[in-house]
């Protein structure tokens, strides 16, 4: 996504400076798990779609780089929950803070950076902005709860997948872009498309990240393949593939389901279902599906891009759709 992303590159060094600067503590394990994360890097898109819109409307005050690191900030700390939720031991291709500082550390750092990205919203003085991501992470937090109601469980369908990954996926990248048009006072209809165009985009985002989940490598993508089925995540891909499957075919995967591929046999029986269940999924077109089905939500976010001024920052919101769709990681 570097052609897309490149357009910005010169605010979001000024994002990195300022999550350095806000990341200090005078408690030394705060700085240390933070900085652990932090560095750990990946992709910033939601800071850096919130710059691509603040650029189409031509919006170039200094709160753009605060918001952005607000939104960067809320993000990490949902990362540092999830870890813990999901008993994850590999992010961006090394061990998870959780892994290497332990969960209390992890859930409690987690609080610090949400409760910083808080003390930073103040900054931006107006109560719009505060009801947007104070409502954003609130969502969030529902979409978290809600995917843990549905783990283990068969009977997940589209609509509660997409439930799902819209509120704790979609949910801060439609924040990010709804912002800028906030504090430029775009009026409505700006602002509605900068929100779907978020939405959109942010949904596209998690359904290709779990076709990687049976697609991906372990090097490119820096997690390990089937997490999801390990815990019992259901998924686009193995919705579609137990819809189109033999009845053999529903029954192993709702047993991985179920079981969150664990089994008596150790890894290699661990392994050996994945293959099962991936070549289930490759068989039925499910990839093709949801490869589908995230094509279509970037098409919407392309309409509402169209409905931007038109300036290199709306033409690379256009270009970012048809990279997220050609991601490998």
């Amino acid at each position: 996504m570097a052609q897309a992303l490149a357009l910005v590159a010169p605010d979001m060094a000024l994002v990195d400076q300022l999550i350095q600067r806000k990341l200090s503590s005078d408690v030394p394990l705060v700085g240390q798990v933070s900085q652990y994360i932090v560095a750990a890097g990946g992709k910033r898109l939601r800071p850096a779609l919130l710059l691509l819109i603040a650029g189409a409307l031509s919006w170039r005050d200094e709160q753009r780089v605060n918001l952005a690191a607000i939104v960067e900030f809320i993000h990490t700390a949902t990362l540092l929950h999830d870890d813990v939720v999901d008993e994850s031991s590999l992010r961006r291709g090394r061990p998870t803070a959780n892994h290497a500082f332990g969960n209390a550390a992890s859930v409690l750092v987690g609080d610090f950076l949400y409760s910083r990205a808080f003390q930073m919203m103040v900054d931006a003085k107006n109560m719009r902005v505060m009801e947007i991501l104070a409502d954003a992470t609130n969502v969030i937090a529902e979409g978290e709860v809600l995917q843990l109601m549905n783990m283990h469980n068969a009977e997940v369908d589209e609509e509660a997948y997409l439930r799902v990954i819209r509120s704790k996926t979609a949910k801060l990248f439609e924040a990010s872009a709804r912002l800028p048009a906030v504090m430029v006072g775009a009026g409505a209809a700006a602002e509605e498309a900068c929100a779907t165009y978020g939405q959109a985009i942010g949904t596209a985002f998690q359904v290709i990240d779990d076709v990687l989940d049976y697609q991906g490598d372990v090097s490119a993508l820096g997690k390990n393949i089937g997490d999801d089925l390990r815990e019992g995540k259901v998924t686009l891909p193995v919705i579609v593939a137990m819809q189109r499957g033999t009845k053999a075919e529903q029954d192993l995967i709702r047993h991985c389901i179920e079981t969150g591929v664990s089994g008596e046999g150790g890894e290699t029986e661990l392994a050996q279902r994945l293959q099962q269940i991936a070549a289930v999924v490759a068989r039925t077109g499910a990839i093709d599906a949801a490869r589908a089905a995230a094509q279509a939500e970037a098409l919407r976010a392309q309409a509402c891009a169209k409905a931007l001024p038109s300036n290199a920052y709306s033409t690379a919101l256009l270009q970012l759709t048809l990279e997220l769709l050609a991601r490998k990681t």
